[in-house]
Formats: structure tokens, sequence, C-alpha cells
């Protein structure tokens, strides 16, 4: 065994990075259920004020960021690696980052409607921060690694089923839309959508390296 590994056994238990980092997958979990609502929503005043609500979220989560990093520099002794804890927030933030940008731009672009591929990726989209919000749960008993193994397994899926979504809805977008303002318009919302998918593969991924590390 590593002597930092045996090291951190010995010491007393410190569980207040597995709290900030299930925080933060809660967070992400209600912006992505303001978001679904957005994109279904035709009041223009109930679409502006779900727009603000997530951004609200995105403060939130740029607090809980910060506080975790300001923990990280002050910790001596952490229970996951400096690296990796590093990396997951960030990966986590990014996340909420994307979905903040894609909503915001509803109100910078004042979208009417979208189609029906936002919906779908926005389904994916919390389909993979719920099993991310699990697989930092299981952090906390990382040796549960067949339960963590299936969680990075689904998220991986989750990108690759995106991905289809994205290419299938931005050929119909160039096939359909004759105006290229709104093509435009529509291609940047997809795309930031599909972006968050990505950032939550580079979350399981950090989640894979850590299994690795403490196997």
């Amino acid at each position: 065994m590593k002597l930092d590994m045996l090291i951190k056994k010995l010491l007393p238990h410190d569980d207040r990075f597995f709290v900030m980092f299930e925080g933060a997958t809660q967070n992400l979990l209600k912006a992505v259920a303001i978001l679904k609502e957005l994109a279904v929503v035709k009041n223009v005043k109930k679409r502006d004020a779900l727009v603000r609500e997530i951004k609200e979220l995105e403060h939130v989560g740029d607090d809980l960021t910060h506080k975790m990093f300001s923990e990280l520099n002050a910790t001596f002794i952490t229970p996951l690696d400096r690296e990796d804890i590093h990396v997951l927030g960030s990966s986590i933030d990014d996340i909420l980052d994307h979905i903040d940008g894609s909503a915001s731009r509803f109100t910078i672009y004042n979208l009417k409607s979208v189609p029906p591929a936002v919906m779908e990726l926005v389904d994916v989209l919390e389909s993979s921060i719920e099993d991310l919000h699990q697989g930092v749960i299981l952090l906390r008993d990382v040796h549960r690694t067949e339960a963590m193994q299936d969680i990075i397994k689904k998220i991986n899926e989750h990108e690759n089923e995106a991905d289809a979504i994205f290419d299938r809805a931005v050929g119909t977008l160039f096939a359909k839309e004759r105006r290229p303002i709104e093509l435009i318009k529509i291609k940047e919302v997809l795309v930031g959508l599909e972006t968050a998918t990505d950032k939550c593969e580079d979350a399981a991924n950090v989640l894979e390296s850590i299994l690795i590390k403490q196997a």
C-alpha cells in the first residue's frame, strides 16, 4: 500500500470534500430541472425568470467551487488525490457554466421556440447528471468498484447518445432552416448542451482515475 494512502487511512475521517462534491452535483440537478422547463415554456416573462434562476444557481456553483479550492489549498492531507479533487471540481463547474450559457441564449437571442432535439439533449444531460451525482456519492465508499464502473459506463453512453442527437439535429437544421440567423441561434444552443454532456464525461473520467488509484 502506498504511504500516502496508509496515512489517509490512519488519520481521522474528513468528509468535507465529499460534502462539497455532493452539494455541487445537487446544484447541477436543480439547474437541469429548470432547463427542462425552459426548453418548453412559451411565456416570455416566465422564460426570463427561469433563465435568472439558472444564473443564480451558477453563482451558487461558483461559490462552491471557490470554497472547494480554498479548502484544497489549506488542507495538508486530502481523502483523494489533490489533482483529482481539482479536476473533478472544475469539471462540475464547467457543466453548470454550459447549462447557464445555453439558458442565457434563450433570452439573448429571444428564442420563441426550439426543435425537439433540444429537449432530447436536455433529457440526456439530466440522465448524465443524475448518474454523476450517484458517482460522487459513491466517492465516500470508492471500493464499491462494480457500482462505480457501472455509473462511469452509463455516463459514457449518455455522451455517445448526445453526440448522435447533436449530429442528427444539426443535419436537420441545415436541411430545413432557411433563415441563417435562426440557424446560428439554434445551433449555438445545441452546441452548449452537447458540450455540457462532454463535461459530464470529463467528470466521469476523473471518477475512473480515482477508482484506479484507490484499487
